[in-house]
């Protein structure tokens, strides 16, 4: 089969610290370590679910590989788009998991009833979807307090191995290293093609162009030093949840990426190179729906984007956004030529067709996003941090930590 290596590249590409594979080192090296570094610092994992998942060999692949896991104290499953007996059934598929796990069984009567007493507060997530989902999970694993390190990783890997979850939270886990935050990165390459196309031809580009007409922007540059800022694999220390706002929408891992650079020096933040091979389930382009797919995504990434410069103090207008588009656009193309060149030396397979037609899309949406942003530059997609939700609800965590518990118990009975 073919295999990706990156031996012998030790390349600090920005002001992140970059952690590279340079031995391929056995992962029960690795296990041994973490389960002495666990007795100081205990190591969860959060996997926010939908129920559809279950069905599929990927998350299959995943359960089994953690099954072979050692150093865990727990796991936090947070479970989407499932009535009661798809809970009972999800609690099932998971009890063989030989960690303490709990599943926070997101339209749950409790956890709902929760919700809507934080939102009469204005303190519940607007929307649901993943960053919902990743909140609650969080804010259980603070009511826990089982886990001082917590890897973060999507249910829907095919390519899953246990060294992937190894290597995310080794940075955070070990207590030689100042790090608070760890981001995975990978080659988003399969056997035949190139993928990634969002992060290749949206957000590189787009950072790149904004660069350009914005001027120099530690953000910016913050963000153009990750190999893969759209990642969904992060690890934290714990005691960073408790600041951390987290986007609802598709924005979750820039808008992360940018809460991290506000609260956090450089040297606390790492990524690391996590996977030789990497494939997950595909989003479609959706040109025809810019609320679905790729389109929603682009246009959620352009508005965090957006958002955040205008933080910064950067001002913007309807010009300055044409301005933005039509750089990212040459750009763009540039890299489609470059992506061209180093699918063929590799004999990969390049649709060049399929790709400028994104480009065409992601082009468009930029122009459509800087537009929203600012009939409503008021808008605010981060959740409140749990902080702030402590302050204003002081029980909730033991609330939340009832409701799984009771959940669980109801299920089991």
């Amino acid at each position: 089969m073919w295999r990706y290596n990156r031996e012998g590249d030790f390349h600090q590409n920005g002001v992140v610290t970059t952690l590279h594979n340079l031995t391929q080192r056995p992962v029960a090296e690795l296990e041994r370590e973490l389960i002495d570094f666990s007795r100081q610092r205990p190591l969860g994992l959060v996997l926010p679910s939908l129920y559809s998942e279950l069905q599929t060999p990927a998350l299959e692949t995943i359960v089994q590989e953690l099954r072979k896991v050692p150093y865990l104290n727990e796991i936090i499953i947070g479970l989407d788009a499932a009535d009661r007996d798809q809970f009972r059934h999800a609690s099932e598929y998971f009890g063989r998991l030989p960690q303490h796990w709990r599943i926070l069984w997101q339209d749950g009567p409790r956890l709902r009833a929760l919700d809507k007493k934080l939102a009469e507060k204005g303190l519940a997530p607007s929307q649901p979807g993943k960053g919902r989902n990743v909140w609650y999970c969080y804010g259980y694993a603070l009511a826990s307090r089982r886990a001082d390190g917590i890897a973060l990783h999507d249910c829907d890997i095919k390519t899953y191995k246990r060294d992937l979850l190894a290597r995310l939270i080794y940075p955070i886990a070990n207590s030689k290293f100042s790090f608070e935050f760890c981001k995975g990165y990978y080659a988003r390459v399969t056997d035949t093609n190139i993928g990634g196309r969002v992060t290749r031809l949206l957000v590189t580009p787009l950072i790149r162009a904004m660069s350009v007409v914005c001027g120099h922007s530690k953000f910016l540059n913050f963000l153009d030093s990750f190999r893969y800022p759209l990642a969904g694999e992060f690890a934290i220390r714990r005691d960073v949840i408790n600041d951390l706002r987290i986007p609802s929408d598709w924005g979750l891992e820039i808008g992360v990426l940018s809460e991290m650079q506000r609260n956090y020096a450089n040297n606390r933040i790492c990524q690391v190179d996590i996977a030789d091979r990497y494939d997950h389930k595909h989003q479609d382009l959706s040109p025809d729906d810019a609320n679905r797919g790729l389109s929603k995504m682009s246009m959620d990434i352009a508005k965090a984007l957006f958002r955040k410069l205008a933080i910064q103090g950067h001002s913007f207008s309807i010009d300055k956004i044409r301005t933005i588009k039509a750089t990212y656009y040459r750009i763009a193309l540039d890299f489609v030529e470059v992506f061209e060149a180093d699918a063929s030396i590799n004999g990969l397979q390049y649709d060049r067709h399929t790709e400028e037609q994104a480009v065409e899309l992601f082009a468009s949406n930029i122009v459509t996003a800087g537009a929203e942003f600012l009939e409503n530059p008021m808008d605010q997609p981060f959740v409140p941090a749990w902080n702030r939700v402590i302050s204003a609800v002081p029980n909730v965590l033991e609330d939340l930590l009832s409701a799984v518990e009771k959940d669980r118990e109801e299920i089991s009975a």
